[in-house]
């Protein structure tokens, strides 16, 4: 056994499960998005936002799906997607009362600072559930002023609505909100270049530029930007966060074949102390500090 495979055992012990997980409720939305509800009591125990499962999507495939985890409850956890190739296809099809192998929950977390309160969540399409995971964990604690932006190129996978929670420096006409955070008093807007009701016309960049730019300076060095979403716009986010001098969190999204660190499959390229080093996206990240990334 290698040294890096030693260390990942001991970083993993007592913190990943294998269960088999029931349905127990499933959401179907435009676009092939689905929101299930799995009953995995172990994963839902040790989950913290930012880490993920790799989910058996039927007994015909042997390879597994990473997907980030949504919300947790007591026994539960949900998983939000959207049907790309074969395995999520034929994970779609399931129906209540069918059981799939969970493994989870994997990677590191999102850290938080309490020198910088000011939360701004970015969530980017599937890279949405990491941010409301991240909102559930922070939102019953008043020390933090959570803001979340998200964007979508295809119908949201809820339905919008209209915000009751006034956001300065955000136009009036900008109104659409997740009704998930309306419902837990967290301000959210929605950001979508397909004319979308009530949403920002641009992506979630341009609106959280807008919002940077109107607070005062000394409100927006209490700013730490959390996001997850495709790569060209984490990249984005992570210029943003860098002009103006931010704290920044990124989740990447990868391909995963073994989700545990052994195949070295879903690398990126990173800085570090010692210079750049190639690093594993499912158990040295999916969170990483965006201006360690080499993009």
């Amino acid at each position: 056994m290698t040294s890096a495979t030693q260390e990942l055992a001991r970083k993993n012990r007592n913190s990943l499960f294998v269960e088999d997980g029931e349905i127990i409720s499933v959401a179907c939305y435009p676009g092939e998005q689905f929101i299930q509800r799995i009953l995995a009591p172990k994963c839902a125990v040790a989950a913290r936002a930012g880490s993920f499962v790799h989910i058996s999507c039927d007994e015909s495939l042997a390879m597994r799906r990473p997907l980030s985890i949504m919300r947790v409850g007591d026994d539960w956890i949900d998983v939000l997607y959207k049907i790309h190739g074969e395995g999520l296809r034929l994970l779609a099809q399931k129906q209540i009362g069918d059981v799939v192998s969970v493994l989870g929950p994997i990677g590191t977390a999102f850290s938080t600072n309490p020198d910088r309160p000011n939360i701004l969540l970015l969530g980017g399409g599937v890279g949405i559930p990491p941010m409301v995971f991240l909102a559930d964990t922070l939102r019953k604690d008043p020390a933090w002023n959570i803001f979340a932006i998200l964007g979508s190129e295809i119908p949201f996978p809820f339905e919008l609505q209209n915000s009751s929670i006034p956001v300065a420096g955000i136009a009036t006409d900008i109104s659409s909100a997740m009704p998930l955070l309306e419902d837990w008093k967290i301000p959210s807007r929605l950001t979508s270049l397909q004319g979308y009701a009530g949403c920002f016309d641009g992506y979630v960049t341009e609106l959280a530029k807008h919002w940077l730019a109107s607070l005062e300076q000394s409100e927006r060095n209490k700013v730490a930007i959390y996001a997850c979403g495709p790569t060209p716009m984490l990249k984005a986010v992570a210029d943003l966060a860098a002009r103006y001098d931010l704290a920044c969190q990124v989740s990447l999204e990868e391909f995963m074949a073994c989700a545990v660190g052994g195949c070295a499959g879903c690398t990126v390229l990173v800085e570090t102390p010692d210079g750049q080093a190639m690093k594993r996206v499912c158990v040295d990240g999916p969170v990483f500090d965006a201006a360690s990334i080499v993009w």
